[in-house]
């Protein structure tokens, strides 16, 4: 094993979530669900709250890991992190640092967390409410740029021009969604189906996004317990190993007010290589993927970008069959995703992707042994993990 790489250092022992309810309808503060979330994955993982020694969130959590330790009683605080920037971009690359953590010594086990309770903060998906602009935003806001539906259709239509990609790709990707949080008892979705005469007659948020193409706003929280992969043998459930965590983007990607000179890309050109070569696969050996839908848009994006089909395929290749489980060559966001089941800043793709190694998911893909996450197409930075059941050591 590289002594340089995280690959099955450490391994997700429990895995824990609240109730989601739609944005502002929470009836507990944002640092209750986040408590809640970490308890219910240490009882998942046969651990005590106490046992905790570390923390690893992303995108401006504001649970603070020094109140969360002395709330949950943990003996001592030895790791806290923040994955910077990103947005959802984060998600995979907070289970990095914690992994990290835990293969250098800095700790022994490290949660994963992300809350959202948007009745007490405002709304997540909506543009400032400002009477004034200066900075970057003098130049985007007064234009019509206010909200990431705006700023991220830009980059999709430029690659839908570059390609020739038609509207039903992106059709393909919300019903699989739906389709699949249809078995998902948690799903805020379930219980609504979609079809494709609701998705073209659905109305417009900004060209090229219909209403379901569009990401949840939810409330709630979600975490995930690390320990190293030997102490995860003696817990109860069978490890769900680490196999890569990357994050990082391209030249110039942060470049101001749309400048970047690479503009109609995810983000992740530079990133899947790095994924792919600490893990030892390649897309061939991917059993099901979890995408982080901000958009549709940036998922057809992102799984172009990770090599498991070229732009000029991707009309074929993003049809609904193709990727619903468990008969798909590709089944994606098999509990419904950030499109139906909830949107918790995409941590619950990465809580799917281990209920798959698991063999536990309610759309479950037979005998499923590398399960991977793409996390925040089109910000900066991005991130991507792959998750492997003991087979893959």
């Amino acid at each position: 094993m590289n002594a340089r790489s995280l690959k099955g250092r450490a391994a997700v022992a429990g895995i824990g979530e609240t109730t989601y309810y739609k944005r502002g309808q929470s009836p507990a503060a944002e640092f209750k669900l986040a408590l809640e979330a970490i308890v219910r994955a240490c009882a998942d993982a046969g651990l005590s709250p106490r046992d905790i020694d570390g923390f690893a969130s992303f995108s401006n959590d504001r649970s603070d890991p020094s109140q969360l330790a002395a709330a949950l009683g943990c003996r001592e605080l030895r790791f806290a992190n923040m994955q910077w920037g990103g947005g959802g971009g984060g998600g995979s690359a907070a289970l990095g640092n914690a992994a990290a953590a835990i293969a250098t010594g800095m700790a022994e086990c490290v949660v994963v967390f992300r809350a959202l309770a948007q009745g007490q903060f405002g709304r997540f998906g909506q543009g400032a409410q400002t009477a004034r602009v200066s900075g970057n935003a003098a130049h985007t806001v007064p234009y019509g740029l206010l909200s990431p539906a705006h700023m991220f259709a830009m980059k999709v239509t430029r690659f839908m021009h570059d390609h020739g990609i038609g509207q039903e790709a992106f059709r393909a990707i919300a019903l699989a969604s739906y389709h699949h949080a249809q078995s998902n008892p948690r799903a805020v979705m379930y219980g609504r189906p979609l079809d494709a005469a609701t998705y073209d007659r659905s109305r417009w948020i900004v060209e090229p996004f219909h209403l379901y193409d569009c990401c949840l706003e939810n409330d709630g929280a979600a975490a995930m317990v690390l320990v190293a992969a030997e102490r995860a043998r003696d817990l109860p459930h069978a490890p769900c190993y680490l196999l890569a965590a990357v994050a990082g983007s391209q030249y110039r990607a942060g470049a101001p007010v749309h400048n970047t000179p690479d503009y109609a890309t995810s983000s992740f050109k530079t990133v899947a290589p790095r994924l792919y070569a600490m893990a030892g696969l390649g897309p061939d050996d991917v059993d099901v993927l979890q995408s982080y839908e901000n958009f549709t848009g940036g998922v057809l994006m992102a799984v172009v970008e990770h090599g498991f089909c070229t732009p000029a395929e991707a009309n074929e290749y993003f049809q609904f069959e193709n990727l619903i489980a468990p008969g798909g060559d590709l089944p994606l966001n098999t509990s419904g995703g950030n499109l139906a089941e909830c949107y918790m800043h995409g941590l619950g793709l990465n809580v799917e992707a281990v209920r798959q190694i698991r063999g536990v998911s309610t759309a479950q893909v037979p005998r499923a042994e590398v399960s991977m996450v793409i996390s925040g197409p089109m910000v900066t930075p991005v991130s991507s993990c792959i998750f492997g059941s003991e087979a893959t050591l």
